[in-house]
């Protein structure tokens, strides 16, 4: 049980602005306990999963900041990003996977309003998805049985 925890907590700290992986966490688990593999699964992307909701409700809480003085982008830059990911955005999401990029993304997502239930579900199919590659590889590599 022990075990979970730090799993949920590497998971859900590396998908906020933290520099955390959760990958070796995952893996030496599963190298632990191949018979696990879907048990990790889902509690590492419910971690990772919520982190990013936190990244969302960081960006929802800046944006409504935007008037103030020391807000570090224009209204003309705001409408500029906004236009851009009205435009093929909310597919960017399914990068939010990709260490260094993925986090800043859920974070934008939030300042521009991306609508949650969608940002969750693309989320969790990026996120799903890393982690069962990841998974496959593991087992694939090292599991003998």
């Amino acid at each position: 049980m022990i075990s979970l925890g730090a799993l949920f907590l590497s998971a859900f700290g590396a998908a906020t602005l933290l520099p955390l992986q959760s990958e070796a966490v995952l893996v030496g688990l599963l190298l632990r306990d191949p018979d696990a593999w879907l048990l990790l699964l889902l509690v590492a992307t419910f971690g990772n999963v919520l982190g990013s909701v936190v990244n969302w409700l960081l960006g929802r809480a800046i944006e409504r900041l935007r008037d103030r003085r020391w807000f570090p982008f224009s209204a003309t830059q705001l409408q500029r990003a906004q236009c851009h990911y009205q435009r093929w955005g909310q597919w960017s999401l399914l990068l939010s996977w990709v260490p260094v990029i993925g986090d800043p993304l859920t974070l934008v997502a939030g300042i521009l309003r991306e609508p949650f239930w969608r940002f969750v579900l693309l989320v969790t199919l990026a996120k799903a998805g890393r982690y069962w590659v990841l998974i496959l590889i593991t087992l694939g590599w090292f599991h003998t049985g």
